[in-house]
C-alpha cells in the first residue's frame, strides 16, 4: 500500500482527459491543428487498437526500445494486459506486472489508446517498490514518466499539451 497522499492524483487525470478530448476532437474534425496556450499545435495522430493483443504487442515493442530500457530499469519486466470487468477505469496492478484496460462496451472503447496505455505503463516503470513507495502513484517522478513517454512515442506535441492542460503543476 502506497505510504504517500497521492495528492496530485485528480489533476493528472484532468489533465490527461483534457487532452484525449482534444485528440478525439480533431479525429472527429480531420482538423489536426489547434490552438494550446496561445500556441498553434498540429497534433500528432494517436495509436488506437482493436483488442487486448494488440495492446500487448504494443507494449512489448515500447518495452523493447533501446532508449526506453536504458532509461528505467523495469523496462526489462514484461506487462501483461487482461480485460477488465467495468467500463470506467484502468489500472495497473504492481504485484504482478499487469494492466487491465476495459473491454470494447456498447461501440466505444476509450481506453484502448495510447494516452491510457502510456499512462498505465508509467506506473509498471515505476522503480520503487509497491509495498514501500518513495512517492505517490501519481507524483512527480511518474510525471516525469508519463510526459517522456508521450513527448518520445506519441511526439513532443503531446507532452506539450499534456503540460499546458495542467501537468505543468503536477511536475
Amino acid at each position: 500500500m502506497r505510504s504517500s497522499r497521492d495528492s496530485q492524483r485528480a489533476a493528472v487525470y484532468e489533465a490527461e482527459s483534457l487532452v484525449r478530448r482534444m485528440f478525439d476532437r480533431a479525429d472527429e474534425r480531420g482538423i489536426r491543428v489547434v490552438e494550446i496556450a496561445g500556441s498553434q499545435v498540429t497534433l500528432p495522430v494517436e495509436r488506437r487498437f482493436a483488442s487486448i493483443e494488440s495492446v500487448q504487442a504494443y507494449l512489448d515493442a515500447v518495452l523493447a526500445l533501446n532508449w526506453v530500457r536504458d532509461r528505467w530499469p523495469r523496462a526489462t519486466v514484461r506487462v501483461r494486459v487482461r480485460a477488465r470487468a467495468g467500463n470506467t477505469a484502468a489500472h495497473y496492478e504492481s504485484d504482478c506486472a499487469v494492466i487491465a484496460l476495459p473491454q470494447h462496451r456498447a461501440n466505444t472503447a476509450w481506453a484502448f489508446r495510447e494516452l491510457v496505455v502510456l499512462h498505465e505503463l508509467a506506473h509498471h516503470l515505476d522503480p520503487s517498490d509497491p509495498d514501500d513507495p518513495a512517492e505517490p502513484a501519481h507524483g512527480a517522478a511518474f510525471v516525469d514518466r508519463f510526459l517522456t513517454l508521450a513527448g518520445e512515442i506519441i511526439g513532443p506535441e503531446a507532452a506539450f499539451a499534456l503540460r499546458a492542460c495542467g501537468f505543468a503543476a503536477c511536475e
